[in-house]
């Protein structure tokens, strides 16, 4: 997903071309403007358009104007602090550069501390738990590739941070009781589900087979980190479908790769004959990089499913 960045005048335009070559980005300026330099795209449409066509489609909207014109530009796209991109907004003399929406998950803080390195500017950073210094667990749950359950109970936690009090975290991908009277759960995205099917299986029976799988597994479907397979199911609806339905990558292996896999898995001859390998599930997710945690289980004679986990995550501290 790309950085945007809207420039509206001659000194704006310029700073935005820096930004671009530094941070990987596109330009985008009012047609008057465009024969300045070949680099620069056209905002073709109202400026609200412009920033509805990339809102949900960027890692991060940045406006070189005033707040106001960013605010309009944006207001009638927020939907919530978990789902928005970062928007910034700088200042044409690059003196402050502050983040205006998706601070911590959406990483508009974060970036907007590069920029002002870069630009040898102040970042104006307005989050409670930034200015006091305390570690934000939204931010946090991002920095450390944890998916956020229930968002609704940032709120809180932060709450209490910011009054000194002790907080409920669960950084777990099991399946558990809930065991403080708030608790945020923070799924890391450890765990990869190797699966084999059936050509032209229904990829609503793969979904609830794998959720059932999960379930009885004991472990959260936010954590799955990739789906695995062999190769000759690169174009399966159902696994392509599952994977883009759950923003996980798909990854295959050869036959060869599968079976030269040292480990003990699961048999099976009918398997080897028709594919190569003697067994898709098992070894693809240990093959993704995974400790194999739950067996093959095979689903209405015609879904396979194991699951691995991760063989070791580093978190990165936090105060």
């Amino acid at each position: 997903m790309n950085i945007e960045i809207a420039a509206f005048t001659n000194k704006g335009i310029n700073l935005a071309l820096r930004l671009a070559e530094k941070f990987d980005s596109r330009v985008f300026v009012p047609e008057r403007f465009m024969s300045l330099d070949s680099r620069l795209n056209l905002i073709d449409s109202p400026l609200s358009d412009w920033a509805g066509k990339y809102f949900n489609n960027s890692r991060a909207l940045i406006f070189i104007s005033a707040v106001g014109i960013a605010v309009r530009a944006i207001s009638q796209y927020i939907t919530s602090k978990t789902q928005d991109p970062a928007v910034i907004v700088i200042d044409e003399a690059a003196k402050f550069v502050i983040p205006i929406l998706s601070g911590h998950i959406g990483g508009a803080n974060e970036l907007a501390r590069k920029i002002a390195a870069f630009l040898h500017s102040i970042p104006v950073i307005t989050t409670a738990t930034d200015i006091n210094n305390i570690t934000a667990v939204d931010e946090w749950a991002v920095n450390n590739n944890c998916v956020i359950e229930n968002p609704s109970a940032i709120k809180k936690i932060s709450g209490e941070l910011l009054e000194g009090h002790s907080v409920g975290v669960a950084v777990s991908d099991l399946s558990q009781i809930t065991p403080f009277p708030v608790t945020l759960f923070l799924r890391p995205r450890n765990l990869i589900l190797g699966a084999g099917c059936n050509k032209g299986v229904d990829p609503s029976e793969f979904e609830r087979a794998v959720k059932n799988f999960l379930d009885d597994s004991g472990v959260s479907i936010l954590s799955l980190k990739a789906l695995a397979s062999i190769d000759i199911k690169a174009n399966e609806p159902a696994l392509k479908i599952f994977a883009e339905t759950h923003n996980i990558p798909f990854l295959t292996f050869t036959a060869l790769e599968l079976q030269n896999l040292p480990g003990r898995f699961t048999s099976s001859q009918r398997v080897l004959q028709i594919t190569g390998t003697d067994n898709i599930c098992e070894r693809a997710c240990v093959m993704a990089g995974g400790v194999l945690i739950r067996n093959k289980f095979v689903y209405n004679d015609c879904i396979t499913l194991a699951l691995a986990r991760e063989r070791s995550i580093n978190f990165a501290a936090g105060s």
